[in-house]
């Protein structure tokens, strides 16, 4: 067969009734439990770990004399109260225990099968071949190594045996069923054993999990050599970021102490716009107007939010009210941002060499965009003293600029603007930080991620001026908590302040969009 070498004699042996089966896979084939006899799989092996969540207790049940018996004290007074978050941990513990011994035979027979193609296939004329040949190859070897090692599996065990040692091979590994489904949010891997990804904002466990921490690191490798970096021991950090854009971070032993730890955050495959963020109330439909018109008016706007809040989504779905014969630069650290207009430049930062030359800071990519004759300027993430350069790009003709940081509230995020000036060593006074946030910065938009996991767009505000050495702002959409439904899910509204005519109207109005505001500002009280 193409591609083959010498291999061991079990491996060229052609009466596959007399070869011995395997000890590792008869050791583990013991200890298999019973499957599921349509498809070779439980439930539990395909799907991640979702322990059914207790009721929430109510917290006024103590004081009106109707506890719920869960938590009380055991009989006797003996060992821990059998709260139900100690009833959730033993039923994740239980469920969890099952997957694993449901995997161990499957994973025993992955790896002497993978080990056994390795010994079999010749990887320099592999790589010669297109990913669709190589595809084939591997699954005629696989499928010849399966009956020559005289597996124990069904039909669609084997096939899911082929797809996932075809994707070590040529993929990601046992993360590409993961990067496939568009309903996670985010993968943690946390060394070879645990990978949990994020779905509907709460973390879950997985049954997923690598060879060993060699193979993970290879595939973290594997990753970042797409964009031009590296990550070992001698540069164990690392930042960068998937064909479709999603933003990929690993970090490598000796400072990941349990083994490589990546995280990725997904995107949607099917990019969210304003209409869909509506429909998932992270805003109102006068809110969205009212975001809409700030958009298309060019004002110079910064989205603030904690980790995870949707800052970047915000920001993606924002850039549709961009003009299309506007140039737009946009600089990031590493690029996700997915602008649908035909006139952009995308930038990004380069990490230094190993010789440690070669850096390219976010600073650097600010002051060099003002060269580059842009309209509008898109930061990414703001995290240091490019700040100054960004608010000094708004203040000097580059109109409708944006970009995200990190922060709870405004008020906070200009505090935050503030602190990253003077990170940059400039010497200035505050007042004059503070009169350079006021003439650039015209509304901050605040994004949070709420107990339940929805994301909310919690305020709307707009940027007033400067009282004595205060900065003055005033909220024009704001989002109540109302209370929590039967599911455990946060209730609320977002209502107007009752502002009739921000600060920006006169620019709305230059930009012929006066009407449009007032009436979503009137359809809002």
């Amino acid at each position: 067969m193409f591609g083959k070498r010498s291999a061991p004699a079990a491996v060229q042996a052609a009466p596959r009734p007399t070869v011995a089966p395997d000890p590792s896979l008869a050791e583990a084939a013991s200890r298999r439990p019973a499957l599921d006899p349509v498809d070779g799989f439980s439930p539990e092996e395909l799907d991640p770990l979702t322990p059914t969540t207790p009721r929430r207790p109510d917290p006024f049940e103590h004081a009106l004399g109707q506890s719920d018996q869960s938590a009380r004290p055991a009989a006797g007074g003996a060992g821990p109260r059998a709260t139900a978050g100690l009833a959730q941990l033993k039923n994740a513990q239980a469920v969890a225990e099952i997957v694993r011994e449901q995997s161990d035979y499957y994973h025993a027979t992955k790896t002497t099968i993978f080990n056994a193609l390795m010994n079999t296939i010749d990887l320099a004329q592999l790589a010669q071949l297109d990913q669709k040949a190589a595809s084939e190859e591997i699954r005629d070897i696989v499928a010849e190594l399966v009956a020559i090692k005289n597996v124990s599996m069904s039909v669609a065990e084997q096939e899911h045996l082929v797809q996932d040692i075809l994707n070590d091979v040529l993929g990601y590994g046992p993360l590409e069923p993961l990067l496939a489904r568009d309903d996670i949010a985010d993968i943690m891997v946390n060394g070879a054993g645990r990978v949990f990804i994020e779905v509907g904002g709460k973390v879950q466990l997985t049954n997923v999990r690598f060879r060993d921490n060699i193979q993970l690191m290879n595939i973290c490798q594997r990753i970042v050599s797409q964009v031009g970096r590296r990550v070992d021991e001698s540069s164990p950090i690392c930042d960068a970021r998937l064909p479709d854009g999603s933003r990929v971070n690993v970090i490598a032993p000796p400072l990941a102490i349990d083994g490589p730890t990546l995280t990725i955050r997904k995107f949607k495959k099917d990019k969210l716009t304003m209409r869909n963020l509506v429909e998932y109330a992270s805003i109102s439909p006068e809110g969205a107007r009212v975001l809409g018109v700030i958009g298309a008016a060019r004002c110079n706007l910064v989205i603030s939010g904690g980790t995870g809040s949707g800052k970047t989504t915000l920001l993606n779905t924002l850039t549709a009210f961009i003009d299309p014969t506007e140039r737009v630069i946009t600089c990031e650290d590493a690029a996700e941002l997915q602008l649908q207009q035909p006139h952009v430049v995308r930038l990004e930062t380069r990490p230094p060499n190993l010789e440690g030359q070669g850096q390219i800071t976010m600073r650097d990519l600010v002051k060099n965009c003002l060269r580059m004759r842009p309209e509008r300027i898109i930061v990414g993430e703001v995290r240091g003293p490019e700040a100054f350069d960004l608010l000094q790009a708004m203040n000097t003709g580059h109109d409708g600029s944006m970009g995200t940081l990190h922060a709870n509230s405004p008020r906070e995020a200009i505090s935050r603007l503030e602190s990253m000036i003077t990170m940059g060593g400039y010497g200035l006074p505050s007042k004059t930080i503070r009169e350079m946030i006021v003439g650039s910065i015209d509304v901050i938009v605040q994004a949070a991620r709420l107990r339940d996991g929805s994301r909310r767009i919690t305020h709307i505000t707009e940027v007033v001026g400067l009282e004595g050495d205060v900065i003055v702002t005033q909220d024009l959409f704001v989002y109540d908590i109302t209370g929590e439904d039967a599911h455990g899910k946060i209730t609320g509204r977002h209502r107007s302040t009752g502002i009739a005519r921000p600060r920006f109207w006169d620019r709305a109005r230059y930009y012929g969009l006066e009407r449009e505001l007032a009436e979503a500002l009137d359809a809002a009280e």
